[in-house]
């Protein structure tokens, strides 16, 4: 159930020092603690995302940060290196437990939905695994269509990677 409280003190912002850490951070104990992932699920996220803010284009890729009362509430990526081949890829859309369910995930994959089309970029499309059900039921309910299913071994275990696709034209 969406919050008001929350979606109403909701500030979308870019970077700060000290972001790249916080949505490593989280990433890395979220997905330990519900799914186990190792080491190696850290180091990419965290060596992939570093390497995107190093060549962030603001015409191309979006960066926003979710904060609710001056704490880091989320956030969603946008990247558009490959947007004339593939479209834009959504990347790094995470919200912290304690904020789930109060409608900050919907107002950041919106935000992503919008740079996009403003953008004309022709689809978007995002990478994640089969039992994240409240972020599929948000994909789904925004647009999003699951295209692809592969079962692949990767950060310690073995998942369904699954593709969402949302076209814009």
């Amino acid at each position: 159930m969406e919050d008001a409280q929350f979606t109403n003190a909701l500030q979308l912002i870019g970077y700060f020092p000290g972001a790249i850490g916080k949505i490593t951070a989280l990433h890395a104990t979220y997905y330990y603690d519900n799914w186990n992932l190792d080491i190696s699920f850290e180091t990419q996220v965290g060596g992939e995302l570093s390497e995107f803010m190093g060549n962030f284009h603001e015409d191309r890729d979006g960066f926003w940060i979710a904060m609710v009362g001056g704490q880091f509430a989320g956030s969603i990526v946008l990247d558009g290196r490959e947007s004339y081949l593939q479209g834009g890829r959504l990347r790094w859309f995470i919200v912290p437990p304690e904020y789930q369910g109060r409608g900050i995930g919907r107002v950041l994959l919106r935000r992503g939905i919008a740079f996009c089309k403003e953008r004309a970029y022709k689809k978007i499309y995002l990478w994640t695994f089969k039992g994240l059900d409240q972020a599929r039921a948000l994909y789904q309910k925004e647009g999003f269509q699951l295209t692809e299913e592969i079962v692949v071994q990767q950060w310690g275990t073995i998942v369904t990677a699954q593709k969402y696709e949302f076209p814009l034209t």
